[in-house]
């Protein structure tokens, strides 16, 4: 079971100040025959959350370069999204949370990139 779209996060009031910690893992593509590749996934760093209290995971896609921050560089997700997945079991039903970004960027470097607003239509003068 997934949630279709994610959960959305309010950045601030979720994860309060992000401290760079570390490369957790990369997740590799497998082959055709079922073997791991040379290709990186995806890339899941460490990140120290003042809101949380705690150490969180997000994972970036592979296709941003790989993040080598000072350690306790104050950092932001761009556009982060929680989500599930669930495994039935005997019992009911185990649940894992993850937090996927587009990015992962020093705090204040760069905006995280705003989607255009339309106007509605109808109302032209």
């Amino acid at each position: 079971m997934r949630l279709a779209q994610g959960i959305i996060i309010d950045k601030e009031k979720t994860f309060g100040i992000l401290k760079f910690s570390a490369l957790r893992r990369e997740v590799f593509l497998q082959n055709e025959d079922g073997t791991v590749s040379t290709e990186v996934k995806e890339r899941t760093y460490d990140l120290k959350s003042k809101e949380q209290g705690r150490m969180i995971q997000v994972s970036i896609p592979a296709s941003i370069p790989l993040k080598e921050f000072d350690y306790n560089a104050q950092v932001e997700m761009v556009n982060p999204v929680a989500d599930t997945v669930a495994t039935a079991t005997f019992r009911g039903a185990d649940l894992d949370w993850y937090i996927k970004a587009d990015d992962l960027v020093l705090k204040g470097q760069q905006k995280p990139p705003q989607k255009p607003k339309t106007e509605p239509l109808g109302n032209e003068k």
